[in-house]
């Protein structure tokens, strides 16, 4: 039976291009979740978008002399551009600047006020001497109060997972220039996360088959659970809709308030440009319908406590009760799937530190599909993991260009020249049934890891049979078989047995290697669409929800999204026998093989230092 199954993607910041640490966290895990549940008949929702407000925005904006509006519509093009070219199907990917989504954020906290899990309170905000600028949490580190560690933050410490103030630090510094902050009286709007701990808890006790960094994480933030600041005194973000609030611009919602609504707001936004205004409440009010979080580790809290607090609060689910607002109560997360983080040489991907490699420049030298493979099999699903030149040539080499390249272009080349076509197989050997008995078998087994989101055996499982076929191939020497008339009923079935294992690996490999695999199927003789590829669409900015407040998003402007037709392609998550006597033609290279040098070198806008 077909189920609903949201995938919710982290939010990129739209304050620079993305580099391949972010696409490790949020972006090939999700879209290869996403192409599989699809291929399985289910009713995908992917929905994502640039993150454009906040302090590290007006930052960057200042670094580079524009506005703040003028960088995210900048950087907002970019990423899309990027995301689509990477082939993430999402089916609206959007921005958090559109009046739709002041809207939605708007109505949850209007929400939460109204039931009581919105609390003001007088706390310290930390302010930069040099500028009187308000400092986000994220962007003070120091010493943890609780377990010592140097490189807190002032949300929390990654070291021993406990919520912090930054006032709490031990030596608070600035991210941006290292001074020592400003602590002054401030009054903010505060979620009030004690109230709806036990309904947490209720929710996280019951979590089954998360990934177990995941869950003991989200656990430990039950142990001190305090309420925390929804709004900040700056400038830029969505207004607090609240009388004596709304029309004062100094005071915005927190972006991590309004962050995460964002995928309640992109799919509502993906229901009227689709035509279907109320389509989102199959995602978001059935119950039976499922939804996936995909995210780096750092952002775990937000996903596992403050969006399902959010959540809670506005169904009234709490301590104080209360009643469901306009959206109705909305299903909380099924996992919060989280990567580590990939690194490069031992250090965490920075742009600001220049540990860099950005989507852009990888997709130009090397395609979508090496990158996805990589991630794939070789990202940081459940530890941090090292990138390095080596071992993504190493990969390419032997998997993708030795392994599964000449597995496809030798078996078709060999049908090719001796029939011209899929030939008809004669009486099947044990070998032969051995083979495509495992072949069949596999798609259970790829199945169970990628509805578990365990990627890299999903993946290891589906290039075992790539590696089964080469040694099948390897063992029955077909081209001593073509050079014997006599044998010509034999070499028809192993070929007929090579090419429909062949057809098998590349559905296991689809929602892995999507571009690959639309060439592989016409390789095999098919036509029309077999992995459909996300668009790039110029749309407007006429929602038909009214925000309120100072500051809003312009009406009527211009902006790209992510959108896709996956219903019209042809893949499937099961075996397609092949039709014998459909034409074949000379296949093409799967993959190019890399320079050797390059795994000493690195690439001139990458090198090797």
């Amino acid at each position: 039976m077909s189920k609903h199954v949201l995938t919710a993607v982290a939010w990129p910041y739209a304050n620079g291009p993305r580099h391949i640490g972010h696409v490790a966290g949020f972006g090939v895990p999700s879209d290869v979740f996403a192409r599989f549940q699809r291929m399985s008949g289910n009713k995908v929702l992917m929905v994502s978008g640039t993150d454009e407000h906040g302090t590290p925005l007006l930052v960057q904006a200042e670094k580079e002399g524009v506005g703040v509006q003028e960088l995210a519509d900048r950087y907002n093009r970019v990423i899309v551009e990027d995301l689509a070219g990477l082939g993430l199907s999402y089916d609206l990917f959007t921005r958090t600047t559109t009046r739709n989504h002041y809207a939605v954020v708007q109505e949850l906290f209007r929400g939460l006020n109204d039931n009581g899990y919105m609390v003001r309170q007088t706390t310290t905000g930390a302010i930069s001497p040099s500028t009187g600028r308000t400092l986000p949490d994220r962007f003070i580190e120091g010493t943890c109060p609780l377990c010592g560690a140097t490189d807190a933050r002032g949300d929390q410490c990654d070291n021993c997972g406990n919520q912090l103030d930054p006032a709490d630090l031990i030596d608070p510094r600035s991210k941006i220039n290292g001074e020592t902050p400003d602590f002054v009286e401030t009054e903010h709007f505060m979620l009030d996360l004690p109230a709806v701990a036990e309904a947490l808890e209720t929710w996280l006790t019951s979590r089954d088959g998360w990934r177990p960094n995941v869950l003991k994480f989200s656990l430990n933030l039950l142990k001190d659970m305090r309420p925390r600041a929804m709004s900040r005194d700056i400038d830029w973000g969505v207004p607090i809709p609240i009388e004596g609030w709304q029309d004062n611009n100094a005071k915005k919602l927190y972006v991590w308030f309004d962050a995460v609504i964002g995928y309640l707001s992109a799919s509502i936004e993906w229901a009227w440009r689709s035509g279907k205004p109320e389509a989102w409440r199959d995602w978001w009010s059935d119950p039976e319908a499922l939804s996936y979080y995909f995210m780096g580790k750092d952002n775990i809290t937000f996903h596992s406590q403050i969006w399902p607090g959010e959540l809670l609060g506005y169904a009234g689910k709490g301590a104080h009760g209360g009643e469901a607002g306009e959206f109705g109560e909305l299903n909380l997360p099924t996992e919060v799937v989280s990567s580590e983080f990939l690194t490069m040489s031992g250090s965490k991907f920075s742009s600001s530190k220049g540990v860099v490699i950005y989507v852009r420049d990888f997709l130009e030298e090397f395609g979508p599909d090496a990158l996805r493979y990589f991630i794939s099999v070789a990202g940081p699903e459940n530890m941090d993991t090292d990138f390095t030149w080596d071992e993504f040539v190493r990969r390419i080499n032997t998997e993708l260009a030795n392994g599964w390249g000449n597995l496809v272009n030798r078996t078709v080349s060999m049908a090719h020249k001796n029939f011209g076509e899929i030939p008809a197989a004669g009486e099947f050997t044990a070998e032969d049934t051995d083979l495509l008995d495992d072949a069949a078998a596999a798609f259970d087994t790829v199945a169970d890891c990628l509805e578990n989101s365990r990627f890299k055996a999903g993946l290891a499982e589906a290039m075992r049979i790539v590696d089964r076929a080469n040694q099948y191939i390897a063992a029955q020497e077909p081209w001593k078989l073509a050079k014997d008339d006599a044998l010509r009923e034999r070499l028809a079935t192993v070929l007929h047995t090579a090419l429909q294992v062949v057809s098998d690996a590349n559905t296991l490999l689809t929602p892995y290697l999507p571009f690959s695999a639309q060439q592989v199927f016409e390789t095999l003789g098919g036509t029309g669409v077999w992995a459909a590829q996300p668009t790039v669409v110029e749309v407007t900015d006429d929602s038909p929800r009214t925000p309120v407040g100072v500051g809003l998003p312009a009406e009527g402007r211009s902006y790209p999204v992510i959108m896709g037709d996956y219903d019209s392609q042809q893949a499937v998550w099961r075996r397609t026998p092949l039709t014998p006597g459909t034409p074949l033609s000379k296949p093409s290279p799967l993959f190019t093989k890399l320079d050797p040098e390059l795994a000493e070198t690195g690439p001139s806008w990458a090198p090797v230092e």
